[in-house]
């Protein structure tokens, strides 16, 4: 039976279905935001790395890992911009600049729709969550600029976004990305 806002992926755990494979993700694993209940949408698996999405993605990343400058990853829904930690409330070394080049992305994002969005770590933003892929990707990778996109909305439709928001979500996404990359070329970040 197929169910439109399903979170996990699809592998059997007993009598339940799926891991949350942005839990699964080897740092930190299961500390926090995450649960050991396979019956929860926040299951991590019986151990980092468990699925093979997750494990296939890591390996890949590590590979090109030095090639990498500036890792995205893109959700919903929440008007987020989210820097790592949500592991952990101490800031980046470069947590300013993060911070500013989000911001002006931001700003970015806002021109054509007014649309706002709120940027600052996943721990500062929503809650601590560990198993993340931006933090694994920031820590073991040591990729320098990492954001997570929470995209519409602010809750009102949440993952049932209408679809004449679709594209104009989808506009002003690629108008803050543009401006991230703008930005990260600007302060330095941007070697590859």
């Amino acid at each position: 039976m197929a169910e439109r806002l399903w979170r996990k992926n699809r592998r059997p755990y007993g009598n339940s279905i799926g891991v949350d494979l942005n839990r699964n993700w080897n740092n930190n694993w299961l500390k926090k935001g995450a649960s050991s209940n396979p019956s929860s949408n926040n299951y991590a698996g019986p151990g980092p790395f468990s699925e093979i999405e997750s494990r296939s993605l890591s390996a890949y990343l590590t590979t090109i890992g030095d090639k990498i400058d500036l890792y995205l990853s893109v959700h919903s829904h929440g008007q987020l911009l989210m820097l790592p930690f949500g592991n952990s409330t101490e800031p980046l070394a470069n947590y300013y600049d993060a911070l500013n080049i989000g911001r002006r992305a931001m700003g970015a994002l806002s021109v054509r729709y007014g649309t706002q969005y709120t940027t600052g770590t996943i721990a500062e933003t929503i809650r601590m969550a560990t198993g993340s892929t931006v933090d694994w990707v920031k820590e073991q990778l040591r990729i320098p600029l990492v954001y997570a996109f929470e995209l519409r909305d602010r809750g009102t439709y949440g993952f049932l976004l209408p679809a004449d928001q679709i594209l104009p979500s989808g506009e002003e996404t690629m108008d803050s990305i543009l401006e991230i990359i703008h930005q990260a070329r600007r302060f330095g970040y941007l070697k590859n």
